[in-house]
């Protein structure tokens, strides 16, 4: 049985009094209308993002109720305007003070670092090798968050490809040597810290300060998310290589999952595959016009133009980023994983991708 150290409970205790004051004050907001027979309560991605604002919360406010005849429907809101951390997600989800909730698989880095490993900075180079990872991942990764945390993973979204934002001319990788760089993952600052870059864990929200104060020169964020945030006001160089995506895993606590009504459960059996579907479409379309829009070019139908100069990657930095991968980040994740994740990459991403564990100092 997994103990909640006593520093651990305190905080997660006062984490529930701000989720209890979250649906106290939602329920006070809902309309006049007759409410549906039975109300979930869920916790979803980034606001303002697109998972979140096409996908997510009309899944949950509007087609939940529809697809049910209106005996089901859902509240949501996005953990990051719910008063919940982060990095608490998966214990809040394990002690069922947060039901239903998003993951972001970054934020495991430090307490989980063997349910990042489909992720890893320089892994998948496009949309293609990131599933292929995934799909060789997920049987693991399902099975050990029932068993080993009580979670039932119902969905893993991704985000658009994370690339490079950059204020100062830039031509290649080599060229982001000395340079503050901002990061959302340890993955992440392993592959800018192997290119001689200076890592700069910042939140997502802070990315615009950042850039504005001069703490970081450039950042790592998604291709449309960074287009949301206003970068090619604040960056003009587009560095168009994925160094992550952004895996985000919908799950919910097992006891609540099983205590739904059975016609429930096999509803959203049924329909959150296909919401997953539609994310990742949506994504490989973000990463497109995230590139376009922030070009400036005339493909770009969705996101406000900028004038970006898109820096290609060149034969000579895709090989870089294969070493990179194979030298620093995936070494530095069994080191921090420990002996068991050299079993579990051998079991799953390893053969699928055919990169083996490396061996020797």
């Amino acid at each position: 049985m997994w103990k909640v150290p006593n520093n651990v409970m305190s905080r997660l205790l006062r984490l529930f009094v701000l989720c209890c004051n979250f649906w106290a004050i939602s329920a006070v907001a809902q309309t006049a209308a007759a409410p549906a027979p039975y109300k979930l309560r869920v916790v979803g991605g980034l606001a303002a993002l697109t998972q979140y604002t096409r996908w997510e919360e009309p899944f949950w406010i509007r087609e939940l109720l529809r697809l049910s005849g209106g005996k089901f429907s859902a509240d949501i809101v996005p953990f990051d305007r719910a008063g919940v951390p982060g990095v608490e997600m998966l214990r809040l989800l394990q002690l069922g003070v947060v039901p239903f909730g998003t993951t972001l698989m970054s934020s495991l880095s430090a307490q989980y670092p063997q349910y990042t490993a489909p992720d890893l900075a320089g892994l998948n180079p496009d949309m293609a090798s990131l599933k292929t990872s995934l799909a060789a991942f997920r049987p693991y990764l399902e099975k050990a968050l029932r068993e080993q945390h009580g979670v039932e993973a119902l969905a893993i979204y991704t985000y658009p490809a994370q690339v490079l934002f950059c204020k100062k001319p830039l031509g290649a990788l080599a060229d982001l040597s000395g340079r503050r760089i901002r990061v959302s993952s340890v993955g992440q600052a392993d592959f800018v810290g192997a290119l001689g870059g200076v890592p700069v864990s910042t939140a997502f929200a802070e990315i615009v300060s950042n850039l504005q104060n001069g703490n970081v020169e450039c950042a790592i964020t998604g291709t449309m998310s960074g287009n949301t945030l206003g970068l090619p006001e604040l960056s003009h160089y587009l560095y168009s290589m994925p160094l992550t995506w952004g895996l985000a895993i919908f799950g919910a606590n097992r006891a609540a999952w099983e205590a739904l009504p059975p016609d429930l459960r096999s509803l959203l059996r049924s329909e959150l595959p296909k919401l997953e579907a539609a994310i990742w479409e949506e994504s490989e379309r973000d990463t497109a016009q995230g590139v376009a829009c922030n070009s400036g070019t005339p493909a770009c139908k969705a996101g406000r133009k900028g004038n970006m100069v898109v820096v290609p990657v060149s034969a000579q930095d895709e090989r870089r980023r294969q070493e990179i991968f194979r030298s620093t980040v995936l070494p530095n994740w069994l080191k921090r994983c420990g002996v068991r994740c050299n079993e579990i990459w051998s079991q799953t991403i390893g053969p699928a991708r055919q990169i083996s564990v490396p061996t020797g100092p």
